[in-house]
C-alpha cells in the first residue's frame, strides 16, 4: 500500500511551540524596520534559512510562476533578490515587471508578503552583487543556461566542475546575463499567526500626496 497523502495530511499540526505576541498599534509607521525586526527575531528564534521567500511572477500571457529563491537586501529601494536575465524568472519580469514575494518563518508563525513593480539594477551594481557571495554561488552564475533544457546530469557536472574551477582561479569573473532585481512594494502584510486562529494582520499600503510626498497607512484585516 502507497501512503495515503490525506491520511498523513490530517496528522499534521502547525505551530506547535510558543508565539509571539503581536501589537500593531506599536508597529512603526513604515514596513521596512517591522521587517527588520522580525527578521532578526526569526534568525534568533533559529528559523532555517530565513532569507529565502517565495518570488511570484506572471508570463507574458498572465499565467503565474511561483519559486524559491534568496534575500539579497532590503532597503528604502525595494526588496532584491537575482537571476539571469534570460531566465524563466528574467523573462516573466520583462514581460510583466510586477511581482509579489512572500516570507514564511514556522518557527514564529509569521508570514510577510510583499506586492510591488520591479526594476533592474545597473550592470555595475549587479555584478558586485554577485562578487560579494560565495564562490559558489559566482561558480553557479558562471554555469549559467538557466532554464534551458539539460541533457543529461553528466553534462551538468562536467559544466559545473568548470565554473567551479572558474570560479576558484578568477573570483571577479563577470557574469553578463546576472542580473539584480529590486521589488518596491505598494503593499506589505504582516501575519501573525495565533493557536486559536485569532491571526493578527497588519497590512501596510504607499500612499502619494498631491506635494508628490510618499507614505504608508496601516489597516488590519480579517484573518
Amino acid at each position: 500500500m502507497g501512503t495515503d497523502l490525506h491520511e498523513l495530511l490530517r496528522t499534521l499540526r502547525v505551530w506547535d511551540v510558543e508565539l509571539p505576541s503581536f501589537d500593531p498599534a506599536a508597529a512603526p509607521a513604515e514596513p521596512l524596520a517591522l521587517f527588520t525586526t522580525w527578521f532578526a527575531q526569526a534568525v534568533a528564534a533559529g528559523q532555517v534559512e530565513p532569507h529565502t521567500m517565495s518570488l511570484a511572477t506572471a508570463d507574458d500571457e498572465g499565467r503565474p510562476d511561483v519559486r524559491t529563491v534568496m534575500l539579497h537586501g532590503a532597503d528604502t529601494s525595494g526588496w532584491s533578490f537575482a537571476t539571469h536575465v534570460g531566465s524563466s524568472k528574467g523573462r516573466q519580469l520583462a514581460a510583466r515587471p510586477y511581482a509579489a514575494l512572500g516570507f514564511y518563518w514556522p518557527a514564529q508563525g509569521r508570514q510577510v508578503r510583499l506586492r510591488g513593480p520591479v526594476t533592474a539594477a545597473p550592470s555595475a551594481e549587479s555584478q558586485a552583487d554577485l562578487h560579494a557571495r560565495s564562490t559558489g554561488a559566482l561558480a553557479a552564475a558562471l554555469t549559467g543556461r538557466q532554464s534551458e533544457v539539460l541533457s543529461s546530469l553528466e553534462e551538468l557536472a562536467r559544466e559545473s566542475q568548470a565554473a567551479w574551477e572558474h570560479a576558484q582561479h578568477e573570483p571577479d569573473a563577470p557574469v553578463p546575463s546576472w542580473t539584480l532585481y529590486r521589488l518596491r512594494p505598494d503593499e506589505v502584510e504582516f501575519f501573525q499567526g495565533d493557536a486559536a486562529r485569532r491571526h493578527v494582520r497588519l497590512v501596510y499600503r504607499r500612499t502619494q500626496a498631491q506635494d508628490g510626498d510618499e507614505g504608508w497607512v496601516r489597516e488590519l484585516l480579517w484573518p
